[in-house]
């Protein structure tokens, strides 16, 4: 056999090739071919069953046991658990076993409950009932008895039950509108297409008559491509071959809107489909305290371990000596005396780690667990964040990285639709040379009936006004928005006749303003049917043009081109696009003029796209058809084919033009920059757009300010000099000041607003990126990654422009594993930022107008940028305040535990003998000490809410992972070591001379041991009490309910007899004990001086050290002003007491218009002024009444 042959199929089945796609046969109706055409090779294909869920009936308990063990700590328990009941142990199977048991029982009834939603999702799915066609009738089955092939028809509003090739539809023209909201959450329309051949079958029996097969590409996840053709059959002629794409396929999940009904063919069914693709989870993310959770786990181990070996030696060194291996009360018997030493000292090192093994605590991870789940609620609870405008409110996909939001060093943040509204506003467009903005503007007022358009600059010639309407019909033509119809279910549509305006819909929000703005400039796009595109002129007279081609957009060109024949016959491709992308393909037009035109327009922040035309012949015409026709029905590497097609034809072009578009920016977009660049938080900004663009937005919502000094690392400087003196004459640039401003050390933010301080930012393209990515000729790329992280470091901000989406997540990641593995955060709203949202340590998605794909595939999703401030200073700050006490606090009270017992052998000659009774053993951390710290890990608020709001510096106090830095895990495991050396020795000297109740009773060692647990239970749940700040009744409830619940059960425990038990060596041990003066007198002494040392360093620390959250703790804002802050009901928050509004936020509104109108009249400067976006900012943040940008009058 060939090797290469063998090699090529191990490429395919098990590296999985890229290049190579497999493709499947499928008979439309079932119906064979006509004889002769080619040979019926029936397939088999799934059903059309969904299975979301994981379990079944029969494999749930194995397989949850399964998953669950996978866990180290819970292994480790059962290791534990079955040595217990192997051999003979000092403590009961019952003390490990039911803990564990436990943990897993509520897990498993958790996941099981999820599991069981999942099923019934999956059953009303299958369930459905569904029309298709059967010998030439409407017969109705179940959804998941659909099979491949089979013709099915679709009513409006109903939703797609499988993956379709789109044959008719009751429309003349063959199109449908779909709308893909529950796969990726865009709610706009997007039209589809029948295939040509069969767009005239309507009824029943014209679509049971069909003979075809369709040859595609094998299922794949990716929701925008599909590769496929349909061959047609009639009796006599061969087979009509018609490529197939994305636009005749309806993705199940879909639903069909405006549209009665639809017939298409099942091509892929059940799990095949590509919503079912996209079921697979995202990689599972980690945060920093899990990690240091599993470090600390790791010591507390080796601890277990050590003390085991060291009683185990201690043990065998005590019993040495005559008559203590074998007193004479315990004699041994003759096998016990024949055993192997070894074996014998390996069963005491087991029973010593099963005696310890509480120092490993498992019902920490329940306990964090539920932390992370309910504490997720109060972001969804949070009504500041709640948006009304879009009805949207902040959403959890993940409660697993609450933490991580008080850890962040980075933010990767998307520009449009991120920091900017995404809302578009046609501003002007530039037509060979000459600029046109639609309505007269006057003193800042729009004039009334002025709907026609002010020209700035002269009147065009003749042959210019042939260019100017040409302009407006490719903007009219060149396009994919939709027109909403008469029977519209969303809403009537406007008709365009009375100078009304047209309803325009489209993915695309650029789209439809360059629609409405050249509405406003008197050419009016009326709709699109049967093939041909409707425009209303000047002249109020429809223009026709038939839609012979159309070129679609994509990220890669830049730019989309349709074709169209007028209805004198003249043939026309227009093109628009980025200027980058158009720029290069003309030859003719006034192109240095527009090229001017753009780069102001960018300078000012505005979204700039170039329209250019060329005039085809028919010869030309045909010859494009041809080479697109082939490209379009390769079924393998169908998009690198049109791809170069689309190179060949939209080339030799003539430049009409050039528009401009305004994107808002965001309200408090700057506030919120400004706060986390004052938390320590370095913002990076993300975008595709152009250099200068981005800069104006950057320097509008304050990234950049007036004393910032830009270093360029862009392609057009590469040109004039190599990366490798640019990197270095930068690297020397900002090391001379980098004492000022270090990643370490941003104490003097503040000061970098005053002029005397130098502050720099760097602007990186996409392809300078990639030089710096790229491996150098001697094989090594970390140099210039180096150098360029290091410039990086030392810059307050940098803009990263022309990125591609992948390029967004290989800079993530570059920061991601740099030397300091910063915690970092992507911030994105489109499709096109999934990638970095992914890569970074945190993923938010914003709820924007690019649909929600970015929010299904984020972390967390909030309605707006602002609401990332409180999202990282307050809920990220509280959640890892509290969850970093809860792991400390978890690891000293065990030690608290279990250290006595480690004391006691050595007053028990190493016999294994427990101190505790079991039940205490079992319900320590079960009952006794686990609500106070649940409910302190889930309530409890250092400062207050405002504070932290009003004071961005208090972030840092918590950032690197301050709490759990091993300093810290020392000082609370000593601490836990000291309260445990006095727990014992305490009791024991009590008990040195005998103690003795009224009655002249002696103590015994279950006396002693409930002591020392009692000291332990008050001294553990009043130290947490006197961590806590802020005090609710819930916290009085369970701190001192827990306290009367352990009094209580020690009563009933030891005061009643109980006849489950076969012994009960605690029968009125508790009562007893209590009897006694010297015992209450041992609590009360112990419990006090237990505590001291810990109340002791922190009056200390707080007056020689302090923090800057513990100085304003002193200040008086300990207790949160507003007490219920973070726990109110959302209906109690609409009072006016809850809103805090600006006295200086109209004015200031009013201003900025005053500063936008100024712009527009003078020049342009290269560094534009930072308020020129002041409409977006708001004032809440400063307390006085003057507004921050009053300094604007000098720009007028």
């Amino acid at each position: 056999m060939d090797c290469s042959l063998v090699r090529t199929l191990v490429h395919r089945y098990c590296a999985g090739e890229e290049n190579w796609v497999d493709s499947r046969t499928i008979y439309v109706g079932h119906r064979e071919p006509p004889p002769g055409a080619e040979a019926y090779i029936p397939q088999r294909y799934p059903d059309n069953r969904i299975v979301s869920s994981k379990y079944t009936f029969w494999n749930f308990i194995p397989k949850n046991l399964f998953e669950q063990f996978r866990r180290v700590a819970n292994f480790y328990f059962l290791i534990i658990f079955l040595v217990q009941l192997i051999i003979d142990t000092p403590t009961s199977p019952v003390t490990s076993g039911l803990p564990l048991f436990f943990v897993i029982t509520v897990t498993a009834i958790k996941q099981g409950y999820e599991d069981w939603l999942r099923h019934k999702a999956d059953n009303a799915m299958n369930q459905c009932p569904v029309h298709f066609i059967q010998h030439g009738k409407l017969v109705r089955k179940q959804s998941r008895k659909l099979r491949v092939g089979d013709i099915v028809m679709v009513k409006e509003d109903e939703t797609f039950p499988c993956d379709l090739i789109f044959l008719s539809s009751n429309r003349g023209d063959g199109t449908c509108h779909v709308t893909t909201a529950s796969l990726d959450g865009e709610s706009s329309h997007k039209t589809h297409y029948a295939v040509q051949d069969t767009k005239g079958f309507h009824t029943e029996e014209d679509i049971g008559g069909l003979h075809a097969t369709i040859e595609c590409e094998q299922p794949q996840p990716d929701l925008y491509k599909f590769v496929g053709r349909i061959n047609v059959y009639s009796d006599l002629n061969d087979p009509v071959v018609r490529p197939l794409g994305s636009e005749n396929l309806l993705l199940r999940g879909a639903t069909l809107k405006n549209t009665e009904k639809i017939f298409g063919v099942a091509i892929y069914t059940g799990m095949e489909t590509k919503m079912a693709l996209n079921y697979q989870a995202k990689s599972q993310k980690r945060s920093a305290v899990e990690k240091s959770m599993n470090a600390f786990l790791v010591v507390y181990l080796c601890i277990l371990i050590s003390k085991a070996l060291i009683n185990t030696v201690l043990k065998y060194v005590w019993q040495s000596e005559p008559f203590r291996d074998e007193p004479w009360y315990n004699q041994k018997t003759e096998s016990e005396r024949q055993r192997n030493l070894f074996l014998k000292a390996f069963t005491d090192f087991l029973a010593f780690m099963v005696l310890f093994n509480y120092i490993i605590p498992v019902s920490m991870y329940v306990t964090v667990e539920m932390q992370k789940f309910l504490g997720s609620y109060f972001i969804t609870w949070d009504e500041d964040m709640f948006d009304e405008e879009t009805g949207e409110g902040p959403l959890v996909n993940t409660s697993d990285l609450n933490e991580e939001l008080g850890q962040v060093e980075y933010i990767f943040t998307d520009k449009t639709g991120t920091l900017t509204e995404n809302n578009m506003e046609f501003k002007e467009c530039c037509i060979e040379g000459h600029v046109y903005v639609p309505h007269v503007i006057c003193n800042g007022q729009v004039l009334p009936e002025s709907s026609g358009i002010d020209m700035i600059d002269s009147s065009p010639s003749v042959n210019g006004r042939e260019r100017e309407e040409l302009f407006f019909r490719a903007l009219c033509l060149c396009h994919t928005v939709q027109v909403k119809d008469d029977d519209n279910v969303d809403g009537p549509r406007k008709s365009p006749d009375g100078g009304k305006s047209c309803v325009y819909i489209s993915s695309s929000p650029d789209e439809v303003a360059l629609v409405e703005g050249v509405q406003r400039l008197g050419f009016t796009y009326l709709r699109l049917k049967d093939n041909y595109m409707e425009i209303l002129n000047r002249e109020n007279h429809i223009e026709r043009f038939e839609l012979l081609e159309i070129l679609s957009f994509d990220s890669v060109r830049r730019r989309m081109s349709v074709i169209v024949k007028s209805a004198t016959g003249e043939i026309y491709l227009f093109c628009k696009g980025a200027d980058s992308s158009i720029f290069p393909r003309v030859i003719e037009g006034k192109i240095d003029q527009i090229r001017a035109r753009v780069e102001r327009n960018a300078v000012e922040g505005l979204r700039t796209l170039c329209v250019a035309y060329k005039r085809l012949i028919q010869e030309e015409y045909e010859g494009i058809c041809k080479l697109l026709q082939a490209a379009k029905v390769a079924l393998q590497d169908r998009e690198k084919k049109l791809a170069e097609a689309y190179e060949q034809i939209e080339k030799d072009l003539t430049l009409l033009g050039a528009t401009a578009v305004e994107d808002r920016l965001q309200e408090k977009a700057a506030d919120t920059i400004e706060a986390l660049q004052k938390a320590g938080i370095k913002v990076w900004v993300l975008t595709g757009d152009k250099m200068e663009t981005a800069a104006a937005t950057c320097y509008a919502c304050k990234l950049f300010r007036r004393n910032t000094q830009l270093l360029e690392l862009t392609t057009k400087r590469i040109e004039e000099q190599s990366l490798h003196d640019i990197l270095f004459e930068l690297s020397k640039t900002v090391l001379r000041h980098s004492g000022s401003l270090t990643r370490d050390n941003f104490s003097g933010y503040s000061n970098r607003l005053s002029a005397d301080m130098q502050d720099y930012g760097l602007i990186i393209d996409g392809a300078a990126l990639s030089l710096i990515m790229k491996p150098r000729e001697d094989g090594s790329s970390g140099n210039y990654r180096e150098l360029f992280l290091e410039i990086c470091r030392s810059c307050s901000a940098v803009l990263c422009c022309r990125m591609a989406p992948l390029q967004k997540a290989q800079i993530v990641k570059l920061i991601k594993f740099s030397k300091e593995h910063p915690i970092t955060l992507a911030i994105g709203d489109g499709a096109n930022d999934v990638s970095m949202i992914l890569e970074a340590h945190v993923g938010i998605g914003v709820i924007g107008k690019e649909g929600r794909q970015a929010a299904r595939n984020s972390d967390y999703a909030i309605p707006k940028f602002k609401h990332l401030k409180k999202m990282l200073l307050v809920h990220g700050h509280f959640y890892y305040i509290r969850i970093s006490e809860l792991v400390q606090y978890f690891f000293y009270k065990n030690v608290c535990f279990i250290f006595p017992q480690f004391l006691y052998q050595f007053f028990c000659g190493f016999s294994q003998q427990t101190l505790y009774d079991t039940a205490y053993l079992t319900l320590y951390n079960i009952s006794f000490t686990s609500l106070p710290i649940l409910l302190y890990s889930l309530m409890e608020q250092h400062v207050g809410i405002d504070v932290l709001k009003r004071d961005p510096t208090l972030y840092r106090d918590v950032a690197k992972n301050a709490l759990l830095r091993w300093r810290v895990f020392i000082y609370w495991t000593l601490l836990g070591l000291f309260d445990a050396l006095v727990f014992f020795f305490g009791a024991y000297f009590v008990f040195e001379n005998t103690t003795v109740t009224s009655n002249g009773q002696i103590f015994g060692n279950w006396t002693f041991g409930t002591l020392v647990f009692t000291v332990m239970v008050f001294t553990v749940t009043l130290k947490l009490a006197l961590d806590t700040h802020y005090w609710t009744w819930i916290n009085h409830f369970v701190i001192w309910g827990s306290l009367l619940f352990y009094v209580i059960f020690s009563l009933l425990w030891g005061g009643v007899i109980w006849p489950f038990l076969n012994y009960q060596r605690m029968y009125y041990v508790f009562i007893q004990m209590l009897s006694s003066g010297p015992a209450w007198l041992a609590i009360v002494l112990l419990v006090t001086i237990s505590l001291l040392p810990d109340v002791l360093k922190k009056v200390l620390c707080r007056q020689l050290w302090p923090t800057a959250t513990e100085r304003v703790q002193q200040n008086g804002c300990a207790q949160p002003r507003d007490r219920d802050s973070e726990f109110t009901p959302l209906a109690s928050l609409q009072s006016p007491g809850y809103q805090s509004t600006c006295p200086s936020a109209t004015w200031y509104s009013s201003c900025s218009q005053q500063v936008t109108l100024a712009a527009w009249k003078e020049k342009v400067s290269t560094e534009p002024p930072p308020t020129l976006s002041g409409s977006r900012h708001r004032c809440s943040s400063i307390p006085s009444h003057s507004c921050p940008g009053s300094h604007v009058g000098m720009l007028v």
